[in-house]
């Protein structure tokens, strides 16, 4: 595959430019979603085609966003359409329960360990304030501790030091908890203890320290916002031994990273939670969300004799076109579905890293499963901190971006590339063909990057 840059495919084409225009005039920033990627405008999508999809203009792209990582089964997936298609002429929400929501969550329980019992909502931003306020009504606690970077929705709580930084991020060993927005409550502030992800004793000291006002540690065994880094044994050892010696529940937050083995990812690193959140590819393309875990800590939902413990309701929560949707993509998710995911996502990782190597370019790759997150650092990061780039690196990402845009690839900036199951072994070698592309035509950046460094001293 001949890798160039071509200028015209990198930029948003007319129709999009124009509805860009036109949602300029309705919207704040002209879009509803502060992730859009504009580079200067967004492109806007008229259809996709599997691990493809197609922009206003006409123009196709490899889609290795898959809206943030949900779309596992790729574009108008046939099994989720069929399925939709009867629903919907049987109706799209009741207020009533339906059986494709028990359906759903027998499947959950049946495959993912520590499930017994699963609550639906609608998006994973209320799975995770939830599994919150569950760990609150258990325990009687009212603290949280999280790690540093780690995203887990829009939640206040769980937004503290979402996107801290050199400026603000404080000393290494007492993270400082910072808001992500002006006129976050102080008192938010101080309900929140900040880990850093893979700091064995950092965790083991705060989590000991706060014991008694803590309800849970939340917990994304492989933070995508925060670097998409595998956990060290002995980091998820300490947060288990701990939080279990302190009577402090363990929250995993698997919104995003359930895709990473048929069991999930707590499975895959050891953790064993209290309390598992879950959302995007369980619910086939459609909004939803899930707090699922041991039976007495999902008790305080029950409202079978009377007012529950914690009310929970939603009128969307359960509604049978995500739950048929989300059934009929998780029942074509099976171990074989996985096995494959896997290896296509080894050839990019492995494809990329060799790249990299054969030329001395001082850029990473992590991830795992069907992710992989490339990083403008010469040493692979073990934190958030050490993931944090430069400017100089920044730009550089940008670039990258921007090029595999060039080159037909929509590839995520600073966040977690997916491959989904319609993709083949050419297309993940194209990937790593686009990425070589890239560093052949960009040699002089890359040197003015190492020269300039492009990580802070996180000291």
């Amino acid at each position: 595959m001949e890798c160039v840059a071509r200028a015209e495919l990198g930029r948003a084409g007319r129709r999009s430019r124009d509805s860009f225009s036109r949602a300029q005039l309705v919207f704040p920033d002209g879009t509803s979603r502060a992730t859009i990627e504009r580079d200067p405008g967004p492109l806007y999508i008229q259809r996709g085609e599997g691990s493809y999809v197609v922009d206003a203009d006409g123009r196709r792209f490899l889609d290795l966003n898959g809206n943030f990582t949900t779309l596992i089964h790729g574009h108008s997936f046939a099994p989720v359409v069929e399925a939709l298609t009867r629903q919907l002429q049987c109706g799209s929400c009741f207020g009533n329960p339906t059986e494709s929501e028990i359906e759903l969550a027998e499947l959950l329980c049946g495959r993912i360990p520590q499930l017994d019992r699963v609550r639906f909502v609608n998006t994973g931003t209320e799975a995770v304030l939830f599994a919150i306020k569950a760990a609150r009504a258990f325990s009687g606690r009212s603290k949280i501790a999280k790690l540093e970077g780690a995203y887990h929705g829009a939640y206040d709580w769980a937004e503290v030091s979402m996107a801290a930084t050199p400026d603000n991020w404080g000393d290494s060993a007492a993270p400082k908890p910072t808001p992500l927005y002006r006129g976050t409550p102080a008192s938010v502030l101080d309900e929140v203890v900040v880990l850093r992800f893979n700091d064995v004793e950092g965790v083991r000291r705060s989590l000991s320290q706060h014991a008694r006002d803590l309800a849970a540690v939340l917990l994304d065994p492989m933070p995508s916002r925060g670097g998409l880094i595998a956990p060290k044994p002995e980091f998820i050892a300490a947060v288990q031994e701990t939080a279990r010696s302190n009577s402090i529940l363990v929250i995993a937050d698997e919104v995003l990273n359930l895709r990473q083995g048929f069991r999930g990812a707590s499975a895959r690193y050891g953790l064993v939670p209290d309390l598992v959140t879950m959302g995007k590819i369980i619910g086939g393309g459609l909004p939803i969300g899930a707090i699922g875990g041991r039976e007495d800590v999902m008790k305080v939902f029950d409202a079978s004799a009377g007012r529950p413990v914690l009310p929970q309701g939603g009128t969307f929560s359960a509604n049978p076109l995500s739950m048929t949707a989300g059934l009929a993509a998780m029942r074509h998710l099976d171990r074989a579905a996985f096995a494959n995911l896997e290896m296509l996502g080894n050839v990019v990782r492995e494809g990329i890293g060799q790249a990299i190597a054969s030329r001395g370019a001082p850029l990473c790759v992590t991830g795992a499963a069907s992710l992989f997150r490339i990083h403008p650092l010469a040493q692979t990061p073990s934190e958030y901190r050490a993931a944090y780039p430069a400017p100089a690196g920044a730009a550089l990402m940008k670039r990258l971006t921007r090029f595999f845009l060039e080159n037909e690839i929509i590839l995520p900036y600073g966040a977690a590339a997916s491959i989904s199951t319609p993709m083949c072994r050419a297309d993940a070698e194209s990937i790593v063909d686009v990425f070589a592309g890239f560093l052949d035509s960009y040699q002089d950046m890359l040197e003015s990057t190492w020269a300039l460094g492009s990580s802070p001293d996180d000291e």
